[in-house]
């Protein structure tokens, strides 16, 4: 019985070595030459925050960051996402390596001003969780060129835009790591899970 509990034991702890060594996927489209895999990276930008700031790639990096497209007068899925992006925020609010990147697709209704109130209502910190705009089309050539996402406009459907629902997850590379659905509590499990998996990978050496 003492032979099988040390058995026992050794594998519980091999299998945690194991998981130490876990690293999450590279999403995108890689391009191959020669010996070299190159990864889709998320491209230059150029946006301004809810503190009329000017936020770019720069911003960025050497973080980790958790990215999603949304318009404040969205009645549909925003609102559980900006609810589940928050469960995020508040599981790493205190991490100095995890930001987050919240798009309009709404740019000429969703001002800076209304941005800001937003954030405020949400009690983020504005140095840390950006809501941005910009010009409508880099907007959307970021969500489908960067992101893989969907964003435009769609006066058939309900806020007259169509758009993902993901919380994407970026890696200090700028490479995507993740999409998890930003409706889905249990995605949101899964996506704390995978950013503590990407720190060990990326912050623990």
């Amino acid at each position: 019985m003492k032979n099988i509990l040390n058995i026992l034991i050794i594998a519980v702890f091999l299998v945690g070595c194991a998981n130490t060594g876990k690293k999450l996927p590279i999403i995108g489209h890689p391009i191959i030459t020669g010996n070299d895999t190159i990864y889709s990276t998320i491209k230059p930008f150029t946006f301004l925050s809810q503190d009329s700031t000017v936020v770019t790639g720069k911003s960025f990096d050497n973080k980790i960051y958790v990215a999603d497209f949304i318009f404040l007068s969205c009645t549909s899925i925003c609102p559980s996402m900006t609810s589940e992006m928050k469960k995020v925020y508040e599981a790493f609010e205190t991490n100095p390596h995890i930001f987050f990147l919240s798009h309009t697709i709404d740019p000429e209704n969703d001002t800076i001003p209304r941005l800001k109130a937003f954030a405020e209502a949400l009690k983020v910190d504005g140095h840390k969780w950006f809501f941005v705009t910009g010009e409508k089309d880099s907007i959307y050539s970021m969500a489908e060129k960067s992101y893989f996402a969907t964003a435009y406009p769609d006066k058939s459907s309900p806020g007259n835009y169509i758009h993902s629902g993901g919380l994407l997850l970026v890696d200090t590379h700028k490479h995507i790591r993740g999409v998890y659905d930003g409706t889905n509590p249990k995605e949101t499990e899964s996506l704390i899970a995978d950013l503590r998996t990407l720190l060990n990978e990326q912050f623990s050496k």
